[in-house]
């Protein structure tokens, strides 16, 4: 449900790394090969459907291909926002060329992007994601996200107990996996 903000944003993360742990990462390749492109897709023009403003708020850069790339995945994502006529795909990393803004960043840390846990100006001008391409067309994407604040419900197209069920399961999840990902940097952290 788009609605006020439910949380405090953070500026930065205590890990900020924010990488998945190894043994995570491996599991990842496997989920790849399903049918995610698609399936984020269909999440897309079904949020359109049910919030039309938000992709309205993007404008001309609605039509933009977007080059998300978590870089502790072995795959990446471009994204055409265009509304009712969204389209993902699951990519190689080489067709970053192909894009019109390339994104990238830890997978758990553009997923905290999403639903505001962090900051993205922060994050970017910290150097723990970095962007290139149009600018217009990122700001354009970013006042969209941070208006909208989704809930992994509102992806889903959720509603009532099912939609709070949804959205603490899969924040408890992403919690645990940022618990895990902050636990691997410190253990990997120099001593000093």
């Amino acid at each position: 449900m788009i609605g006020p903000r439910r949380q405090a944003v953070q500026m930065l993360p205590r890990n900020t790394e924010g990488r998945l742990p190894t043994v995570v990462r491996h599991l990842f390749p496997t989920i790849a090969a399903l049918p995610l492109g698609p399936l984020l897709a269909l999440s897309l023009r079904s949020l359109a459907r049910r919030e039309p403003r938000l992709f309205e708020r993007l404008g001309e850069h609605r039509s933009a291909c977007y080059f998300i790339d978590p870089i502790d995945l072995a795959f990446a994502f471009t994204v055409v926002p265009d509304a009712e006529r969204s389209i993902v795909r699951v990519v190689r990393k080489s067709e970053a060329a192909t894009s019109s803004v390339q994104i990238r960043g830890p997978i758990l840390t553009l997923l905290s992007l999403l639903d505001g846990t962090l900051d993205g100006d922060a994050l970017f001008f910290s150097r723990i994601i970095s962007i290139s391409g149009r600018t217009e067309a990122v700001l354009a994407l970013r006042n969209a996200i941070e208006d909208a604040e989704l809930r992994p419900a509102d992806l889903l197209g959720l509603r009532g107990a099912l939609a709070r069920l949804a959205d603490t399961g899969i924040l408890g999840a992403l919690g645990v996996a940022r618990q895990m990902a902050d636990r691997n940097s410190r253990r990997k952290a120099p001593e000093v």
